[in-house]
């Protein structure tokens, strides 16, 4: 069990139940520009930044690489506030199309959406439009899979975790608390913390894996080698007897 300080708080990891990738994740990204358009009722921004170096919770680095969001299914993607899914969606994308309350498309800079929010018959839309136009709230955060990844400097202390792509985006929120003071991830986001440290455990343990199996595979290759050349030895041995029997 580990114990990580962050701010006052502490926040207790396990190492039980570590995912393989394609776990489901959570990151909020240092670009607060998500903003309420003048026609009322409309709100967009970037959920997701390609090429930022993100810290994670001191533990390692993470880049969104360009491309990763060329395959990912944007099918069904819910827009809510704090990611409180428990509560009606604000927006959906619904086949992500021109007829959807939210759309996703991918730019220069990442993953970007646009909401049309309900602010006539919902409450929460109506508050959510006033907060980004006020500027109380201009940070997002997106729920998401990863399916195919690349890490460099596992034996160092701080990795880094280069994410090529993404299998999958469920959600994208307006956050309160876009980034905790020099990393990403918020004290109060438990499952945030828990996955990023399981990505790392579970990247680092692969290496493991892998070297272990080169290493026993290193030594099959040296033993078979060796039970080669004494057979060979045994061989020429008979063949000396054999001749000198014929004299």
């Amino acid at each position: 069990m580990q114990i990580k300080q962050m701010g006052k708080e502490k926040i207790k990891l396990s190492k039980k139940n570590l995912p393989k990738k394609g776990n489901q994740e959570r990151r909020n990204f240092n670009i607060a520009d998500l903003r309420a358009l003048s026609d009322g009722n409309t709100v967009e921004g970037h959920p997701a930044v390609y090429d930022q170096v993100t810290n994670i919770a001191g533990w390692f680095n993470e880049v969104i690489e360009r491309g990763a969001f060329n395959n990912t299914d944007f099918t069904d993607v819910l827009f809510s506030v704090n990611h409180d899914l428990d509560k009606i969606p604000l927006a959906r994308s619904r086949n992500n199309n021109a007829n959807s309350t939210l759309q996703l498309q991918v730019d220069d800079t990442g993953l970007a959406m646009k909401a049309n929010l309900d602010i006539a018959n919902n409450a929460d839309a109506k508050s959510l439009y006033s907060a980004i136009s006020r500027g109380d709230i201009n940070g997002m955060s997106f729920i998401f899979w990863v399916s195919d990844e690349e890490w460099e400097g596992l034996d160092t202390d701080m990795p880094t975790r280069h994410i090529r792509a993404i299998s999958k985006v469920q959600e994208v929120s307006a956050v309160s608390f876009p980034a905790y003071t020099g990393t990403d991830i918020n004290a109060r986001d438990q499952f945030a913390l828990d996955s990023a440290k399981k990505a790392l455990d579970n990247a680092r343990n692969k290496e493991l894996d892998s070297s272990r199996q080169q290493r026993e595979q290193t030594n099959k290759n040296n033993s078979d080698s060796e039970k080669r050349e004494q057979l060979e030895f045994e061989k020429l041995k008979y063949q000396i007897l054999i001749d000198l029997e014929r004299k």
